[in-house]
């Protein structure tokens, strides 16, 4: 079982491991609106957040754009589109499969 087997549709897709997901995800192609944050803004080189975000698909949908942007730079990703769209995205990568 390969790694891309076990990365949530969205990440899978922001770092092109695989052509299938397009096909079988219902997420919008967000390409272009999705970059990692640069180095320089975290002095201290970036870590990735000990614990995965636990919030139900009822939270995010109920989330406001900046609680949104601060989850989303935890995880230093930088998120430009709608409110809906962050919320999508953000659902896509933090929740399992069983959980949409």
């Amino acid at each position: 079982m390969g790694m891309k087997c076990l990365l949530p549709p969205a990440f899978a897709q922001m770092f092109g491991c695989s052509n299938q997901i397009d096909q079988t995800s219902n997420f919008v192609n967000t390409r272009n609106k999705i970059k990692m944050i640069e180095k320089e803004e975290f002095p201290s080189g970036f870590q990735v957040p000990l614990h995965y975000p636990r919030y139900s698909k009822s939270d995010y949908e109920a989330m406001d754009d900046l609680s949104l942007d601060l989850l989303l730079k935890q995880y230093g990703i930088s998120f430009e589109g709608s409110l809906e769209d962050k919320r999508v995205f953000a659902m896509e990568s933090f929740l399992w499969p069983d959980q949409l």
